[in-house]
């Protein structure tokens, strides 16, 4: 029942969205464990307030500082990739609004996730915490790449785009795990899947992608450092 001021109206057409959308990831063969970690996060929490009617669209929205929410099919794409079991514990490189780390948290035992923007990792921290994830934990990093501290991780996931795949992160993952990563230039990058298998490294190549950025060693260099190396 709605309450007068439209809100009713508004919390209908966004599960409507939602619907829609866990039906679009079940179409586009999304595993049920996904599609059901999906169903259980609230993406409406993790966007900024005046997107929220935006949460369950198929597309990327700003959450401030540069920065973005990935669309909803990329984000069940990787976690197709990265195959997360319950038992494993992930390293999530670059929070941003905290999404993937909850979607991550309803698909395995344990979360770690890192952020270089200060304001992203508390907003994170604090709407994980509120929606009662107990299992993750946002740090906040520099130039480092990942968390070594806790190192080795079953599945590391990026989201954010790198020249190529950081060996830094590749020490991070444990014997059989798997890294999922976008890996190209600033504008245009593939997702790459790299498998750490007793007879060396697997790399294969997925769909085309469009990320940020990762900032950082191994990485792209920052807009500030960039211009005052110019």
């Amino acid at each position: 029942m709605g309450n007068g001021n439209g809100n009713g109206n508004s919390d209908a057409r966004r599960e409507g969205a939602r619907a829609r959308l866990l039906a679009d990831l079940r179409r586009e063969g999304m595993p049920e464990r996904v599609v059901a970690a999906f169903a259980r996060v609230p993406r409406e929490r993790f966007v900024l307030p005046e997107a929220r009617h935006l949460a369950y669209e198929d597309r990327a929205l700003p959450i401030g500082y540069g920065q973005t929410i990935s669309q909803p099919l990329m984000v069940a794409i990787m976690l197709q990739e990265l195959q997360p079991d319950p038992t494993d514990r992930v390293l999530d490189v670059g929070t941003g609004s905290g999404y993937q780390a909850a979607l991550l948290a309803e698909l395995a035992a344990t979360v770690v996730s890192v952020e270089r923007v200060p304001q992203l990792a508390e907003r994170a921290a604090r709407t994980l915490a509120e929606l009662g994830y107990t299992n993750v934990a946002v740090h906040l990093v520099g130039d480092v790449l990942g968390w070594p501290d806790e190192a080795p991780y079953e599945r590391i996931v990026v989201a954010a785009a790198a020249p190529r795949v950081p060996y830094s992160l590749v020490d991070q993952l444990a014997a059989g795990g798997r890294l999922v990563i976008p890996v190209g230039d600033r504008r245009h990058q593939d997702l790459m899947v790299v498998e750490k298998r007793p007879e060396g490294l697997s790399v294969s190549r997925k769909v085309p992608c469009g990320f940020v950025p990762l900032i950082g060693r191994e990485a792209f260099a920052s807009e500030a450092d960039t211009a005052a190396s110019a």
